[in-house]
């Protein structure tokens, strides 16, 4: 089941339920809150505790301090995707990799292949794409 309000709870920003007062935005008191701004927090929450859940315990231990689901989506994709110049020599590394792909000596057919097929899933993932395979 795909859950998009979750989704969206994540891509924006926190959810703070809040009212305006003499021109002035302030935070509402509980009492005046209405199911519709309650919905929106527990949706923030939900958002938050799938992402947490979904880390191993030994990574959510590195990202505790992130309160926030957009927060922690955002220091995610900082932390393992990088920065552009990170990216780009990720992509050189790849691109070294597969020009000096070669044979293993004692390296089965089988061996190869699943090497082979790890290194272009990584290429592919990292957006490198090459047509003219020369065999």
């Amino acid at each position: 089941m795909k859950d998009f309000k979750i989704w969206k709870s994540i891509i924006k920003d926190p959810v703070r339920i809040t009212t305006t007062v003499a021109g002035q935005v302030v935070d509402k008191n509980i009492e005046n809150s209405t199911d519709e701004d309650f919905e929106s927090v527990e949706e923030q929450e939900k958002a938050l505790a799938i992402l947490t859940m979904a880390l191993s315990p030994d990574i959510a231990q590195g990202f505790r301090e992130y309160t926030s689901a957009k927060a922690l989506w955002e220091a995610l994709i900082e932390f393992y995707e990088g920065n552009e110049d990170m990216r780009e020599t990720r992509q050189d590394m790849l691109r070294q990799r597969f020009n000096m792909f070669n044979y293993v000596p004692g390296e089965t057919l089988e061996a190869q292949l699943q090497r082979f097929t790890t290194l272009n899933t990584e290429m592919t993932v990292a957006g490198i794409f090459y047509t003219n395979f020369i065999i």
